[in-house]
């Protein structure tokens, strides 16, 4: 995430500092990445994303960038601070190509197609979207990571999806619902470890994780009714009968428990904390290697060089995978078509889109405009509704405006903290508050490095699963109408807002895993 800092931070010349920004100041980039946005969607509509949103938001940073020069920030400082919010990103951008090479690996080891040929012969059309939602809140809680889970059992729910003739949206719409409780609901989470301690006030994980389950926990229990009656009206349209796609995937992979050993041992690498990247590009490259020796004819239908010995038809498969995805040849167009993806460059244009909303959250931070907006906010919530209503509405603001969940939890944690405990809450209600709005909502927004990631790997646009994100949707709604009814609202005994807990920030203060986007 971008550098976070309590008040603008001192970079003009001749040894004075800049002038503090005001109203129109923090406004004024804001109606112009709106008015961009707008404008891309309105003109390109879904495919706003492949260039043009990122254009919209470069030139955003810059006419944020001019504004900091008129209130006397410097070239370089600005500049600096662009360069770091960019380079806050590194470690998401890593674990973005190695989910695009994983799920090129897994394509061709047969993983992903033996996961959906025995979720189609196992899951009935009116179970499946209850079951995707419900499997992938199990495996976000192992793992810890709702990105982990969606770009592997998420991506093969949406392939079943497709084969089934259900909808790809309602899947991804149950895949994100249940990787984001799962992350939610499990102290292996980034964001679940990073909240309390930014909140402060002696905050344990499992206090944290205890008052979340509140929110969380009604919130997934009424997503999987809405799931449950979707998949009893659902009408599967599917382009050839489940029968033909179970012989289509036999006929074009060796379909066997042992394309599951990459799920297994990515399974492994999270019970055993081995870092994210890590872990997802090793189980990428011992499925590359698998491959070779259970889709032996699938490798050289990929590869296609009679030319080539076995040696070096394997060294191009699992290079070829991994760098722009795998090929199938089966021969069944709607097979082929599913399972004809990944690579690490079919993320670039994902990776493009974080680095524009990072530049432009960068710049809008380092020069106080972010401050400035969620000032007034802070000083106009009189009641403890309000309160807890302007936590949320900051979050989820921030998710929209800078683009990044790290800035949606880290600028409201700090900034509330103190009016929490001054009217008596306890600390664990800001940290609920901070993660049912910063953290569950920024997959719902499409430049949001959330939302530009769940996007890609699922192969589903922000605006088509939007409507069926019921959990991340409900979860914000449930916090602010608990804060209007007093319910599980915990009082604080003591003034906790001056308790030393707080780190300086959350990127110079880590645990070995921690932050990293989820």
């Amino acid at each position: 995430m971008a550098h976070v800092a309590e008040g603008p931070v001192e970079d003009g010349a001749a040894g004075r500092g800049p002038r503090p920004p005001t109203l129109l100041d923090a406004l004024l980039p804001i109606v112009v990445l709106i008015a961009l946005l707008a404008l891309t969607i309105i003109v390109f509509g879904i495919d706003a994303t492949n260039g043009p949103l990122q254009v919209a938001l470069l030139i955003s940073a810059a006419f944020a960038s001019l504004m900091a020069f008129k209130n006397g920030y410097t070239v370089a400082g600005v500049a600096e601070a662009a360069v770091g919010g960019v380079t806050s990103a590194v470690g998401a951008i890593f674990i973005l190509l190695a989910v695009g090479s994983l799920i090129g690996t897994w394509n061709m080891a047969g993983t992903i197609p033996t996961i959906v040929d025995y979720g189609i012969a196992i899951v009935s059309p009116t179970w499946f979207y209850l079951t995707a939602a419900v499997v992938c809140a199990l495996v976000g809680m192992v793992t810890g990571s709702s990105w982990t889970t969606a770009g592997t059992l998420g991506v093969a729910f949406v392939g079943m999806a497709s084969v089934m003739g259900l909808s790809e949206a309602t899947a991804a719409g149950a895949v994100i619902c249940g990787a984001y409780f799962g992350d939610k609901m499990t102290p292996l989470s980034e964001t679940t470890i990073l909240v309390p301690r930014l909140v402060g006030g002696g905050l344990t994980v499992g206090e944290h994780v205890r008052n979340m389950f509140w929110t969380a926990g009604p919130a997934l229990g009424i997503s999987l009714v809405i799931f449950f009656f979707l998949g009893l009206n659902a009408d599967p349209d599917a382009a050839i009968s489940t029968d033909a796609a179970r012989e289509a995937l036999g006929q074009a992979f060796d379909i066997s428990f042992l394309n599951l050993l990459p799920l297994l041992l990515l399974v492994v690498f999270a019970v055993f904390k081995f870092p994210p990247f890590l872990s997802i590009l090793g189980s990428a490259l011992f499925a590359g290697i698998l491959a070779l020796f259970t889709q032996w004819d699938a490798v050289t239908a990929f590869v296609d060089n009679p030319d080539y010995g076995p040696f070096l038809t394997g060294v191009h498969a699992v290079f070829a995978a991994m760098a722009t995805g795998f090929v199938s040849d089966s021969g069944v167009e709607p097979i082929d078509e599913l399972f004809s993806r990944g690579g690490m460059a079919s993320l670039l244009t994902t990776i493009w889109l974080v680095l524009g909303a990072l530049s432009f959250a960068a710049v809008m931070e380092h020069a106080g405009f972010l401050q400035r907006l969620l000032q007034p906010i802070v000083s106009r919530a009189r009641s403890r509704g309000s309160l807890i209503l302007a936590v949320n509405s900051s979050g989820i603001g921030l998710n929209v405006i800078a683009g990044d969940q790290y800035v949606a939890d880290v600028l409201p944690a700090r900034m509330y903290r103190r009016e929490f405990s001054r009217r008596g809450l306890a600390p664990q209600v800001l940290s609920r508050a901070v993660e049912d709005s910063g953290t569950v909502t920024s997959v719902l927004v499409p430049w949001n490095t959330c939302g530009a990631y769940i996007s890609g790997v699922l192969g589903v646009s922000t605006a088509a699963y939007f409507p069926f994100a019921f959990f991340n949707l409900l979860s914000p709604l449930l916090d602010i109408a608990y804060g209007y009814l007093g319910f599980k609202v915990p009082k604080a005994t003591r003034d906790w807002a001056d308790d030393a807990t707080t780190p300086q920030d959350p990127d110079q203060d880590q645990d070995p895993e921690e932050p990293h986007h989820e």
